[in-house]
């Protein structure tokens, strides 16, 4: 068998079977380095040096959860809840309708400006979400749903806009790989590219809202109000200071490219104005980083299951077993090249790192079956996309389900992972599978 296959096979039926994440990824990578030849100690190896690449993200994470704490203390997503709040008081709840689409649009539009306008990626759910858990189990709103909105504005935007990470993940490494591979990409419009695939992920978010999760659904208040405080006391002057630290600490990471210290100056603007007493930091921070431990630690332990993976050395073989199959037929080709797109991705868990390795192997058949250089750049893009959502691993999962958990309400694998899945990868293939064969 064929050592990813194995691996990101147990892997997947362990998070299915509700082993935790961490444990799923670990025997995964044994078992794929096993069965790619490592044997136990080169697989250590390999996991070894890999959970380096893992440890920038935790980190990151980490201060995260430290700063969406102050944030919390000082009250200013509290402010935007207790709004919330009054306008369903007024409307009553079973009249919250209005309030409801409020809720899931303004997730919506913070998610796709997270990726452009401004690039902080899943730095807002921590300071976002939690405070609006009480409004949206007030409004019945299914957290499977806020989910799929989240994660949809996670992605879409990076892989059709060539704005923010759009513009890393489009032009800087999914053209500029697909050119090192030797096709010439200059007249290529990447947007034209992915224009199909993108309407497939518009279409899963449409289903996941209007279909799938259009049901209310019940939650316990009275565990949201044991972990995140309903009513907060706070003032303008607050109000204002936690304004600042959450400006001062986008601007510093978009001028460093560093949440670590974006994050660290509005934790540090916090305790220097009082809202943060100093003997309350130590418990603080410590606070918030239980808050993010267990998202931070996923992403270290998949950096190590990525490493081993590609250690082996199986992709390139996964695809050459994969060409046998093809026959020269252009839409057995696409198909097979989007489902070895998907199986690598969910186990590395991020498409930023997946296209390099897929576009050295697959520009090749691409060519040799007839693609041009436009359906080669769809499908080499379609299939890095394929996979963030409804990976285990990836931080388009684990970011919705680090601000939807935070009282124990919500799991990572039935309600992110797998309803991202359905919702995208499903229609993600069928679109871009289709753009291959038009384009």
């Amino acid at each position: 068998m064929n050592a990813v296959i194995a691996a990101v096979g147990i892997m997947l039926i362990l998070s299915l079977s509700r082993v935790h994440v961490v444990i799923a990824l670990i025997i995964g990578a044994l078992a794929g380095g096993l069965v790619g030849g490592l044997g136990i100690e080169g697989t250590l190896k390999a996991f070894n040096g890999g959970l380096g690449g893992g440890a920038t993200v935790a980190l990151s994470y980490a201060l995260l959860g430290a700063f969406a704490v102050a944030i919390a203390k000082s009250g200013l997503a509290h402010a935007l809840a207790d709004r919330a709040l009054g306008m369903i008081d007024r409307r009553g709840d079973a009249k919250g309708g209005k309030v409801k689409w409020l809720m899931i649009g303004l997730m919506l539009a913070v998610a796709v400006s997270s990726q452009n306008i401004l690039p902080i990626h899943i730095a807002f759910i921590p300071l976002l979400v939690p405070p609006l858990l009480y409004v949206l189990t007030r409004l019945r709103i299914d957290r499977r749903l806020i989910a799929c909105v989240i994660t949809f504005g996670l992605i879409t935007p990076y892989m059709f806009l060539p704005v923010g990470f759009g513009n890393i993940f489009l032009n800087e490494i999914l053209l500029a790989n697909v050119a090192r591979a030797g096709v010439d990409v200059s007249g290529v419009n990447v947007t034209h590219a992915m224009a199909i695939p993108a309407a497939g992920m518009l279409v899963g978010l449409l289903v996941a809202v209007f279909i799938s999760y259009r049901k209310k659904r019940d939650y316990d208040l009275a565990r949201i109000q044991q972990v995140e405080q309903v009513s907060v006391q706070y003032n303008p002057l607050t109000l204002l200071v936690a304004g600042l630290a959450i400006a001062a600490a986008f601007i510093v990471q978009l001028l460093l490219d560093s949440m670590i210290i974006g994050a660290m100056v509005g934790f540090l603007i916090f305790s220097l104005s009082g809202i943060v007493k100093w003997k309350e930091t130590d418990d603080l921070f410590t606070e918030g980083m239980k808050m993010m431990a267990m998202i931070g630690f996923i992403m270290i332990t998949a950096s190590g299951f990525a490493e081993v993976m590609k250690a082996t050395g199986e992709v390139k073989s996964l695809v050459e077993t994969s060409a046998q199959w093809i026959d020269h037929s252009k839409g057995v080709g696409a198909l097979l090249m989007l489902l070895v797109g998907l199986l690598v991705t969910m186990g590395i868990g991020s498409s930023f790192s997946t296209v390099p390795i897929l576009a050295a192997i697959f520009v090749p058949l691409c060519v040799q079956l007839g693609f041009d250089p436009l359906a080669t750049v769809c499908i080499i893009g379609t299939a890095g996309a394929l996979g963030d959502a409804g990976s285990p691993a990836s931080d388009s999962t684990l970011g919705p389900t680090s601000g939807l958990n935070v009282d124990g309400q919500h799991h990572h694998i039935w309600d992110t992972v797998v309803p991202t899945f359905i919702h995208y990868n499903l229609p993600l293939m069928a679109f871009g599978w289709l753009a291959a064969m038009t384009l």
